[in-house]
């Protein structure tokens, strides 16, 4: 089954309260897009501005970075692959690297904040293991290019941002980087032979369940410092703890060895 678009609010396409909270999380996490989880949940009526204002002080304090940096070092990663020869010029390869990192910090950040959430609205026992240290937020990223919209590309190129998708089993999400790197046409369906072992479907699984386990220990660290603010918002409650057990579970805990081991491989040579 190809993966489908989640139902999102784009950024160029966000009224004016959205975009503020946009604007905020960008701020506060140093990464210049809004990843597909936020953009998501604005669809949701009053439930983006009830989600920031939860995970607002630890993104914010400086505690997030930390947390982020740790559980990066911590995360396994299959051996690494050689980027093949000529694959990319020198400056693609500097643009890439910039997206991937942008994808990385996105990923990182949201895996332990939403995870604290989901775990707290759940009720889950928290068990939390040595508070992060809070240091100073890094600077801005890079711009990236404008996300592609999946039926805007040509046939084989969303055929073969699908065909990663799929690797991932039946989320019914594609990834955003994934798509992101239909910029460079010959990416998707060269990615494969660039991560090796990365991509295949038993080592995605595992990843996912080892950053997933990382970052519910840090997720528990961090959640003293969350703001609920009541029930989530106009009874969304449901809607929410599901789409977060997607992302929180699944998506984006199997994005962070993918794109920690997408780094490393750009940044050989």
């Amino acid at each position: 089954m190809a993966a489908a678009a989640l139902p999102e609010i784009r950024e160029a396409e966000a009224p004016p309260d959205i975009a503020a909270i946009y604007a905020a999380l960008r701020e506060a996490s140093g990464v210049p897009l809004v990843n597909l989880i936020h953009r998501h949940l604005a669809t949701l009526p009053g439930v983006l501005p009830w989600v920031w204002q939860a995970v607002r002080p630890p993104l914010e304090d400086g505690r997030l970075a930390g947390a982020r940096d740790r559980l990066a070092a911590a995360v396994p990663l299959p051996p690494a692959t050689l980027l093949p020869e000529n694959a990319l010029s020198a400056a693609e390869r500097r643009e890439v690297a910039a997206l991937a990192e942008t994808y990385n910090r996105g990923n990182l950040t949201n895996l332990i904040l939403l995870t604290a959430l989901r775990r707290a609205l759940e009720g889950t026992p928290a068990e939390p293991g040595p508070p992060p240290p809070a240091i100073a937020p890094p600077a801005m990223l890079p711009m990236p290019p404008p996300l592609p919209k999946l039926a805007a590309l040509p046939p084989a190129l969303a055929a073969a941002v699908q065909a990663l998708a799929a690797r991932h089993g039946d989320t019914g999400v594609v990834p955003s980087l994934y798509l992101h790197l239909a910029h460079w046409p010959g990416i998707p369906p060269a990615l494969p032979g660039w991560l090796g072992a990365a991509l295949d479907p038993a080592a995605i699984a595992a990843g996912r369940d080892a950053a997933r386990r990382l970052a519910e220990r840090e997720a528990d660290a961090l959640r003293p410092a969350l703001a609920l603010a009541g029930e989530v918002p106009n009874g969304h409650g449901p809607a929410v703890l599901a789409v977060l057990g997607t992302f929180t579970r699944q998506v984006i805990p199997a994005m962070v060895p993918i794109g920690l081991a997408l780094r490393r491989v750009l940044a050989q040579g």
